[in-house]
């Protein structure tokens, strides 16, 4: 390794290919739109094999639309070492979220080849399907029909908000895959991502080693209440849903804050009907989540918030109902992967500190299948889920460069 402690990734080829796709999408205020299995997600998936193919590596795609492409190594009984994330988007998202990953792992795979480096295992990139869950809900849905945790059959039947199934959208792109999601073994996975927070900018450290990430647990509520005339209905016989649901996520605030700062809770969306102007609301519908880092306490939030849907319910005369759609417990990343991005770091040079991921990734997915771990790099005032977000040309580099080193740690390098 010694031998090999100077090779670093090509910064600018890799900064030139983050630019290139992300007119896949691309928005006037300079962000992306790339919903997951959309037309805009087929041309860069289209533009990814298409890279692949010119290098000569293997390719495979899974029936819920993962792309595996492989580097084979010296020895073809070793598992595979992955690398990769998620090229969909938020509907305003930025360059660097998910895309990041693929495409620096995507530069590690071409710098294995520019400096005719054979690793002793091969080397798999992964692009994982619907890691956002913006246009079918839950997320991480690729890595999570990958692990077994949710079926295909499942995956396949979400629809988004125009009643398009997975299944559907998958066909209508080409990307429903012959293979089984889950047949693959690897012996680990790192997945490099932009930190999406404020720690990495604020401390000027280029890079973060993840050892963990928080515990989530993913609600669709109802408040039913009851329609009536603004002008003839007083107010103490009103049973209005929009005031109830006021009332609750004031609640929801409060439960996070009394958990802070390792727990946090948002609600990112409310459809208030029927939506007169002179009509008290029947009902809102909304998305609720929790986050923790700690298990125990995460249920607690959980138990709090039904307790003040019931106290809310009965003091207001409506109905509120709190479907758990989804949940994923804390995770512990493997210690001899963040090892070995730990000793790649320090033999590319680069001061880094461990962290607790706040977000949900693909990583954290598989790691109950594989050994797994995370490298941040800094983005630009925290700032990302949003066409603003930003990060710099060096950043990518050094995290990218880190992924390298990590990856010939981890496969090996023949002699």
């Amino acid at each position: 390794m010694s031998a090999l402690s100077d090779l670093r990734v090509n910064g600018d080829r890799l900064w030139s290919t983050l630019m290139e796709t992300a007119a896949f999408g691309g928005t006037p205020n300079g962000g992306i739109c790339r919903l997951a299995l959309s037309e805009e997600d087929r041309q860069a998936r289209d533009w990814l094999l298409a890279r692949a193919k010119e290098a000569g590596w293997q390719t495979g795609v899974d029936d819920i639309g993962n792309i595996y492409i492989q580097r084979n190594g010296r020895d073809p009984s070793r598992l595979p070492v992955a690398i990769g994330s998620h090229l969909d988007t938020q509907p305003t998202g930025g360059k660097f979220d998910g895309v990041l990953g693929v495409l620096a792992g995507l530069e590690v795979l071409r710098t294995l080849d520019d400096k005719g480096i054979e690793t002793e295992a091969p080397v798999c990139l992964i692009n994982w399907t619907n890691e956002e869950g913006a246009r079918f809900a839950p997320g991480l849905m690729g890595s999570e029909v990958f692990t077994g945790d949710m079926p295909r059959e499942t995956a396949w039947s979400r629809k988004d908000n125009n009643g398009i199934s997975v299944g559907e959208a998958l066909k209508a792109i080409g990307f429903a895959g012959g293979e089984k999601a889950g047949g693959r073994r690897f012996a680990a996975m790192i997945e490099l991502h932009i930190e999406q927070g404020p720690i990495l900018e604020a401390r000027n450290i280029p890079i973060g080693i993840v050892e963990s990430a928080k515990g989530q647990l993913w609600f669709d509520g109802l408040v039913q209440g009851r329609e009536s005339h603004a002008g003839t209905t007083p107010m103490d016989l009103r049973r209005d849903a929009l005031t109830a649901f006021a009332a609750f996520a004031i609640e929801v605030e409060r439960i996070a804050r009394a958990e802070a700062p390792a727990g946090v809770g948002t609600i990112g969306v409310a459809h208030i009907r029927p939506g007169s102007r002179n009509t008290v609301p029947g009902s809102v519908c909304f998305t609720l989540e929790f986050r923790h880092s700690d298990a125990e306490r995460l249920e607690a939030m959980r138990r709090a918030a039904e307790a003040a849907a019931q106290q809310i319910s009965a003091d207001r005369g409506v109905r509120i109902e709190l479907d758990c759609i989804w949940q994923k417990a804390p995770v512990t990343f493997d210690p001899n992967v963040v090892a070995a991005i730990a000793r790649a770091a320090e033999r590319c040079g680069y001061d880094f500190i461990r962290m607790t991921s706040g977000a949900g990734h693909d990583a954290v997915a598989v790691a109950k299948v594989m050994p797994t771990a995370m490298i941040f790099i800094p983005c630009k005032d925290g700032i990302s889920h949003n066409e603003a977000e930003s990060a710099t040309p060096q950043d990518c580099a050094a995290g990218a460069s880190v992924l390298l080193h990590s990856v010939l740690e981890l496969a090996g390098v023949s002699a």
